[in-house]
């Protein structure tokens, strides 16, 4: 059986603004803050996410195990059936007291990294392309097997399965590595009532065509921001939206306020992460260097870093970012979902959550940026390198998932420049959603000044 995965992060689509007009032309608009629920334990919010029932159904462990095998790495230290089984997933029991694997957040928002796994990075091993996630001829196949062979198991897995079978077929991604997330957002709030979150097996709404891929930002720059996702339009309560993976098997409201209630120890936990230091050398004087040429040319959007920090949470309208417009567009283009979220059970009692949309992308921090390669918010562009010389992108190129190697310099996936595209393994930039455009501003530098930006990133 091949490997199958769900999404633990939601981001929901709807309408965006442009922002302000000044002297007839768009400027950045700031993000106020939003209330967030405090005086959580981020102890206590590790063992929810890593051990939590937050995605309450699955496929029955001896099934699971079966058909991927026991997992040799355990690099969450887990205990119990637990430790059998990928950082990914996690067992949780059903009514009738089988055990069950679920997947769990860390699927997308952990990844390993130099044999080492790294809590809220982002996953760009990730692969939805065809036949590889949740595939629907092995879902059925398990199906058909727990109802010949093990009613109890099938009992407990159908809740799951069912969903599995209606969402599998929309998240095919045309690449390996970008992120399915907007378009599970979409299918699950279709299928689901927005007061009672009781499932549909017809969509209620209609569904946008084709994916639009994203990019995971790593969850250590949270903390130091006003909203959520890549156009600023997650306000209100981030717990909300961090319970949002719930969706995939919840059965009533009632079970979400359960899971809601750990979301102040996950948000600690969240805020608890910091990124990895830079592991080789880094040339000092010239960091210093451009760290004067970043403060210059680059912190008025992603602020300043050091014993005087200052983040401005910024959203950059298209007309300043000018990067590939699909993702945020794609919110402009179903307004059907922001209305379901602004008048669902997420907008209710004292912490409530809303969507705000915007046509543009907010500028993020920068902390830990060498490590979070690829880059833009669809993963484009492969090098940090590449992003601050739009010249050096690549249109097609590739990566070895298999045996990855990171270049420390041009802080990126070592790559292969394609002549073409072809297959799901090289990254095409002419596909709608995928484009490596925008983001010139490092255009204006010399060599030198990149050489010098870069070695200050290194630092962060």
């Amino acid at each position: 059986m091949k490997k199958w995965m769900v999404l633990a992060l939601i981001v929901i689509s709807g309408v965006a603004f442009t922002g302000v007009l000044t002297n007839g032309e768009y400027e950045p608009v700031p993000i106020p803050p939003s209330v967030q629920r405090t005086g959580g334990n981020a102890q206590k919010g590790y063992e929810y996410l890593t051990t939590g029932d937050y995605v309450k159904g699955g496929i029955p462990f001896n099934i699971f195990v079966m058909g991927m095998g026991k997992n040799k790495t355990n690099y969450l230290n887990r205990t119990g059936k637990n430790a059998d089984i990928s950082h990914e997933y996690t067992t949780v029991t059903s009514p009738n007291g089988e055990a069950l694997v679920a997947p769990n957040c860390l699927q997308c928002h952990a990844q390993v990294f130099d044999n080492q796994l790294v809590m809220g990075l982002g996953n760009t091993f990730i692969d939805f392309t065809n036949n590889e996630k949740l595939n629907l001829k092995n879902l059925r196949a398990v199906e058909n097997m727990l109802k010949l062979t093990a009613p109890n198991k099938y009992k407990a897995a159908k809740p799951f399965i069912d969903v599995a079978k209606t969402i599998s077929p929309f998240l095919i991604a045309e690449i390996r590595g970008v992120n399915s997330a907007d378009r599970l957002a979409a299918v699950l709030v279709a299928h689901r009532d927005p007061i009672t979150f009781k499932w549909n097996p017809e969509a209620q709404l209609e569904i946008p065509e084709g994916v639009i891929p994203s990019d995971v930002p790593p969850w250590w720059l949270l903390k130091k921001k006003n909203a959520m996702f890549y156009n600023g339009f997650g306000r209100g309560d981030f717990g909300r939206f961090l319970m949002a993976s719930n969706l995939l098997t919840v059965n009533d409201t009632a079970e979400s306020h359960e899971v809601d209630t750990h979301m102040p120890d996950l948000l600690a936990y969240i805020y608890s992460l910091e990124p990895p230091k830079y592991p080789g050398t880094i040339n000092q004087s010239l960091a210093k260097e451009g760290e004067t040429i970043f403060n210059k040319s680059c912190s008025n959007c992603h602020g300043t870093y050091g014993a005087t920090e200052r983040y401005p949470n910024l959203l950059i309208p298209e007309s300043i970012i000018q990067t590939d417009s699909f993702l945020y567009k794609s919110n402009y283009s179903s307004p059907q979902f922001v209305n379901w979220f602004n008048q669902s059970w997420f907008t209710t009692g004292d912490h409530p959550a809303r969507l705000e949309p915007f046509m543009g992308y907010i500028a993020p921090p920068l902390d830990g940026i060498w490590v979070t390669a690829p880059f833009l918010h669809n993963g484009s562009v492969p090098t940090l390198e590449a992003l601050i010389n739009s010249d050096l992108r690549p249109k097609y190129w590739s990566r070895d998932f298999d045996k990855p190697e990171y270049d420390y310099e041009k802080l990126g996936w070592k790559y292969t420049k394609e002549e073409k595209p072809g297959g799901k393994n090289i990254y095409n930039s002419d596909l709608p959603g995928y484009g490596n455009y925008g983001h010139t501003f490092g255009d204006k530098l010399t060599e030198k000044e990149r050489k010098a930006v870069i070695e200050y990133l290194k630092t962060l």
